[in-house]
């Protein structure tokens, strides 16, 4: 794969992270490499667009794309928790504008919408004000993970449920001969891989793998509903998927730390990655060496 801010073809299929890291926002010298804001990813199956988690990352999605975003936003959660959900409102300019509509996707509920749940965050005292007073408009959706998602344009994604609490759900979009799967935020079964998300995943060109502990920290973390980048190498090697980018990171773990591990990972898995904020992918497209990727942060 190819990390580039435009990429070579425009009818191809791509990802862009916005936000990287799980469970709260981080800031400072340690963390420039990789990023600090929670979960929010751009996908683009040509010039479709979808977006993935409402993390704080999406408030630089939206200030990076200004007005060229389209009239509808796609918007598909992978659950509700606080980082995946917190950067809704600050979306500008799209939240700001009366003529744009973001329509939510949520597959964790047993097929109820986010909406009452969102009206009930972003409300005082926790929020200044209700949604309904964002002049933008909001239609939720609802359905249950493991349904395929069809959208009004013939577009499809499939999903997956994930294990965490109250659950989660995976995604994989194929466009163009590429696959690409997003699988956060996960705790790993035993026996691994499991079977289901083996298959689901298979032949990905990448998946995108909850990766937030190390191996050690892992055993007293265990019901948290997260996993490790040997996880994320096994299932990838059993599926027989091309790359894996680990995302999902933990807010203590800084640059030098995830080099590190990096540097592990990549001397199982050459083609394995830790995700960088505002990193462009080109789904399927060779892979750069190593260092490359190290240095292939774009504006």
């Amino acid at each position: 794969m190819t990390l580039s801010p435009r990429p070579d073809t425009e009818d191809g299929l791509t990802l862009k992270f916005w936000g990287v890291r799980g469970s709260t926002p981080v800031s400072g010298p340690d963390y420039t490499e990789f990023g600090g804001n929670t979960p929010c990813l751009e996908i683009r199956c040509g010039e479709r667009l979808f977006l993935i988690d409402a993390g704080s990352g999406l408030n630089a999605c939206g200030r990076h794309h200004r007005d060229g975003l389209p009239k509808e936003i796609d918007l598909l959660f992978s659950h509700l928790h606080l980082d995946h959900t917190a950067g809704l409102p600050f979306f500008k300019p799209v939240v700001l504008d009366p003529s744009r509509t973001i329509n939510t996707y949520c597959g964790n509920l047993d097929g109820a919408s986010a909406g009452t749940a969102l009206d009930r965050l972003f409300s005082p005292p926790l929020f200044p004000v209700s949604l309904d007073v964002i002049p933008c408009t909001f239609a939720h959706h609802g359905f249950r993970a493991g349904e395929r998602l069809t959208f009004a344009d013939g577009a499809t994604v499939d999903t997956i449920p994930l294990n965490h609490p109250q659950g989660s759900v995976g995604y994989r979009f194929e466009h163009a001969g590429r696959r690409l799967c997003v699988i956060s935020d996960i705790e790993h079964s035993d026996p691994w891989p499991d079977t289901t998300l083996l298959e689901f995943v298979r032949d990905a060109d990448l998946v995108v793998y909850d990766g937030m502990f190390t191996e050690g920290e892992y055993p007293v973390c265990r019901g948290w509903g997260h996993s490790t980048w040997q996880k994320g190498v096994e299932l990838a090697e059993a599926a027989g998927v091309k790359a894996l980018a680990i995302i999902h990171l933990h807010p203590c773990h800084t640059d030098t730390m995830l080099l590190s591990v990096e540097a592990d990972m990549q001397a199982v898995m050459p083609t394995a990655f830790i995700a960088r904020e505002r990193q462009t992918i080109a789904v399927g497209e060779p892979m750069r060496s190593a260092p490359a990727l190290a240095l292939a942060r774009t504006a």
